[in-house]
């Protein structure tokens, strides 16, 4: 004991010292611990990079739990990767799935300084290090290095890395090297959206001053006092709750007990994280110094009092205040502001509404490289800025999807990776692709590509786009947004990676508030439509004539046989099926499932293997 105690000693004082020290050298540099820094951070440190993470406040999760929009909206059919590892945390801490079921907004709500607790426990691991209340001020790049002029704790350091992951919450380190990147809407003759404006304009999305409030009891009176500039008149239909995305004939439903428990929080908490007639408040702060963001962000913490004084006066929740044991500050309130929108990368791709509603029938196959995704709605704050364009974003309907890796990476500027709310996506997409899970998922994948290209040396942009695919399968993560394969399928991988050729499509279906996209493993698929999928990645095979049957054991081994250039007999087919799926007697008239047939092409051809570019198009054919 004596021995651990004095290792522990030893490597405290070790990390106290390269913390306090003038300069400090690091593969990776992650600049944010928010959402999708954390999840960078913890992904290439478990492949074995050095990791530095410099983050502003004291917690990591930033709109998570900085922020405190503690509940997860979308991606519960899909704990994808880290998400799912993050959300199991909270299971085991609050006695399962049901018991972080407490708003209707979510299937997954906790407290922020939980959230922060988990996350912290996530990102433990001796490649990793995590510098708190560190500011950084410069960036410059010397040769193929990074030098980043750091405050730490108001002490000055000197960092060089190899690469830089941009997870800051407004993509402010692209700003800051000007790289290219646009804010607010996109005209539609630019992306080809019907959907968009005529016109771009530096319209963004409203944000939120989120307070977390405590339930005191029903005799407490917890009412603030009264705030400046406080109009009852502004907050007039905050009690309506009724669906956005249903049809425009439904009767308004009016319930302020319904409205309160939106965002209700596990041990008698309420995340007020209100649109209509609530805290949220429009404000484009992207562009302007720090000090003038402060200051009008304090117009944006005020608003917010404004409305908890009116949910405690004139709708009677005194009994509810601002909880004093969630944040570290000394008004009790989140350290930043919950920022949906930020500066958008000009990426190798731009992912547009038309891939995501019909990847499949695009010029491009920007679902081969996908490596994040998410199935929530196009959901858009625009009630408090009456500038902004009347587009009914919430009907755009649209299926689950992917992000492409091309998101990440900018066109023209090498060692870097973008991340957070801040990849290329257009403008309507953001109100997907802003979410939690989805920002997840895309902070570890950005921790895969700059893993992948520590270890070959070699840029972001020259990476084999399915080494990182492959990197995030091994860790549980989703590469398709398939909602009836789930991690633990023994199938998973074969399924992904050939649902990510295109050999074998998904279905998409817009639903509700939870799109979805299937793979159907157990049907089976004609021959015609398994045919036309091998034609992108294989000469179209002359002696086959493909019908309307279905596929059984007979044509897949002719098909096999035709493209793998040699013998695949039904024998071999049948001791991978039961080698590898179940036991089951199979001959030539054995009709095979798209498992079977994912599992027969991923391990008899490989398509998988074939590289990509970043527009999805098969090198090498």
């Amino acid at each position: 004991m004596k021995g651990l105690l004095v290792a522990l000693t030893l490597s405290f004082t070790a990390l106290t010292i390269s913390v306090s020290a003038k300069e400090y050298q690091t593969q990776l540099l992650v600049i944010g611990g928010g959402a999708s820094g954390t999840t960078a951070a913890v992904q290439a440190s478990r492949m074995g990079v050095k990791t530095l993470v410099i983050e502003e406040t004291e917690w990591l999760g930033g709109m998570l739990t900085s922020a405190g929009v503690a509940a997860i909206d979308g991606n519960h059919q899909m704990p994808s990767g880290l998400w799912g590892e993050f959300r199991q945390k909270l299971y085991d801490y609050y006695g399962g799935p049901v018991a972080v079921e407490t708003g209707w907004v979510s299937n997954t709500l906790f407290e922020p300084s939980v959230g922060n607790k988990k996350l912290k426990e996530l990102a433990t691991n001796p490649n990793l290090t995590i510098w708190y209340k560190t500011e950084w001020r410069n960036v410059t790049r010397n040769g193929n290095k990074w030098t980043v002029e750091a405050y730490v704790k108001g002490k000055r350091s000197v960092i060089t890395a190899d690469l830089i992951i941009d997870a800051t919450e407004l993509g402010d380190v692209m700003g800051f090297l000007k790289i290219p990147s646009r804010i607010g809407m996109d005209s539609r003759h630019d992306t080809g959206e019907s959907f968009a404006p005529e016109k771009a304009n530096d319209i963004i999305q409203d944000l939120t001053y989120v307070v977390v409030l405590k339930d005191f009891g029903k005799n407490a009176n917890k009412t603030i006092a009264k705030p400046a500039g406080y109009d009852p008149k502004e907050f007039d239909c905050c009690c309506d709750v009724t669906d956005p995305s249903a049809d425009a004939s439904q009767k308004r439903s009016i319930d302020c007990n319904v409205m309160i428990t939106y965002g209700k929080l596990p041990n008698n908490k309420y995340m007020i994280n209100w649109p209509k007639c609530g805290n949220d408040i429009y404000m484009n702060i992207i562009e302007l110094s720090k000090t003038d963001r402060e200051k009008a962000l304090k117009e944006a913490k005020l608003h917010s009092l404004r409305f908890i004084y009116h949910l405690q006066t004139k709708l009677g929740f005194k009994n509810l205040g601002i909880a004093t044991d969630e944040f570290p500050t000394k008004d009790n309130l989140p350290m930043i502001a919950y920022h949906r929108e930020a500066r958008r990368l000009d990426g190798k791709v731009t992912l547009t509404v038309n891939d995501v509603a019909a990847p499949y029938q695009q010029k491009t196959s920007l679902y081969r490289t996908g490596i994040a995704i998410g199935d929530y709605p196009i959901d858009h704050h625009h009630l408090k800025n009456p500038a902004a364009p009347e587009i009914d974003f919430i009907n755009i309907k649209v299926p689950s999807y992917n992000i492409p890796l091309g998101a990440l990476v900018p066109k023209n500027a090498d060692g870097i990776i973008v991340a957070e709310k801040s990849v290329s996506v257009t403008n309507i997409v953001a109100g997907a692709s802003r979410l939690q899970p989805v920002v997840l998922t895309i902070g570890q994948a950005a921790g895969a590509l700059a893993a992948v290209s520590i270890k070959n040396n070699q840029q972001p942009a020259d990476v084999n786009i399915r080494e990182v695919q492959s990197a995030l399968l091994e860790s549980k993560a989703y590469l398709m947004p398939f909602i009836d394969v789930k991690p633990e399928d023994k199938n998973f991988v074969a399924m992904q990676k050939i649902g990510a050729t295109g050999i074998l499509k998904g279905t998409g279906i817009a639903y509700k508030w939870a799109n979805q996209t299937w793979y159907y493993p157990e049907q089976p698929i004609n021959e015609f439509a398994l045919v036309e999928g091998f034609k992108a990645f294989y000469p179209v095979i002359e002696d086959l004539t493909p019908s309307g049957k279905m596929v059984d054991a007979a044509f897949a081994a002719k098909l096999l046989s035709s493209v793998a250039k040699k013998e695949i007999t039904i024998s071999a087919i049948s001791k991978i099926i039961n080698e590898s799926i179940a036991k089951q007697e199979v001959n030539g008239e054995t009709v095979l499932s798209r498992r079977a047939l994912s599992v027969l092409i991923d391990q008899i051809l490989n398509p998988f293997a074939k590289e990509i570019d970043f527009n999805g198009s098969v090198k090498n054919k």
